[in-house]
């Protein structure tokens, strides 16, 4: 291959995890606005069918991207599935706050837990594997807790919703990256270990009579379905973003979804009290701080991480 077919295709490469990152991401951005659509449907069945219909789905998926061996050598590491297992209660658990939070109103809330997640990978680093912070990245926590203090004490409730996604994802993230497995085939597994839950759980429901599934709704019934996809599809976007995007980029990437959140959470008319804004101020600043040094950073050599 000649230099110039080389550089084109490096081009290509770049070109093609650009658009996927920016795809997974606003997906992630546009997630409200589906889960609204699905309002009176309690979070938990809600969840129980994206994880039901993320199995059929996602088998798909695997099929095409013939991936196939890659889950079957998964499930020979004792390790690799107890691991798995841990990261599937961390998601699971995820995904009902996230849901809860979009059908009760609180997407402001939740956006806010995805703006600080950078922050407490930086965080869970120093307690965790022992990382010696700088400067700039001590700042960057600092002002982060500065924001949830006066969110807490300023309007007198502690964002539950923002912390609990932020810690939860941040787990699900360290977990994984310890773990030998891929983005969808670690996906899959995961959602297989689910599904007897979540199916009986749907199963009681509808025996009980209590089930919005199949109760005449036709339109709820597909968007339960399409949870699945609504699941899966962003993650394959983001892990081909991965292969191809430096870490900086994806780092930019990232604030696409909470920024689309926040907004949203504005136009659904949540409240937006000073102290919101206080506190919404103070982790945007953390989070120019952040990237600045992440940039700054980058630009010296380095050792490359594997997402």
């Amino acid at each position: 291959m000649t230099d110039h077919n080389r550089n084109d295709a490096a081009e290509s490469a770049l070109k093609l995890g650009l658009a996927a990152g920016v795809v997974a991401y606003a997906a992630w951005g546009v997630m409200p606005v589906f889960f609204k659509e699905l309002s009176g449907v309690s979070a938990l069945e809600v969840l129980a069918h994206r994880i039901f219909w993320s199995v059929p789905f996602g088998a798909f998926i695997l099929f095409l991207r013939k991936q196939w061996p890659e889950v079957f050598a998964a499930f020979t590491s004792k390790r690799v599935i107890a691991m798995l297992a841990l990261s599937a209660v961390a998601i699971s658990l995820n995904w009902l706050i996230y849901v809860w939070s979009v059908l009760n109103d609180r997407v402001l809330e939740a956006s806010l837990g995805y703006y600080i997640n950078p922050l407490m990978y930086v965080a869970a680093g120093v307690f965790i594997m022992g990382a010696k912070l700088r400067r700039a990245q001590i700042a960057s926590v600092g002002l982060a807790t500065a924001g949830v203090l006066v969110l807490t004490f300023g309007a007198g409730v502690f964002p539950f919703v923002s912390v609990s996604l932020a810690v939860l994802f941040t787990a699900y993230g360290y977990i994984r990256k310890t773990t030998n497995v891929g983005a969808m085939p670690g996906l899959f597994i995961e959602v297989v270990m689910l599904t007897p839950f979540a199916l009986l759980y749907v199963l009681w429901l509808m025996n009980a009579g209590q089930a919005a599934f199949m109760s005449g709704a036709a339109g709820k019934d597909a968007l339960l379905i399409l949870a699945g996809p609504v699941t899966v599809i962003p993650l394959v976007c983001f892990a081909l973003a991965a292969r191809r995007l430096k870490l900086s980029t994806l780092g930019f990437l990232q604030y696409i979804a909470p920024t689309m959140q926040f907004l949203f959470g504005l136009y659904y008319g949540e409240p937006f009290t000073l102290y919101h804004g206080i506190c919404f101020g103070l982790i945007w600043l953390a989070l120019g701080v952040f990237s600045y040094d992440a940039v700054r950073k980058n630009k010296k050599p380095r050792v490359s991480q594997a997402v």
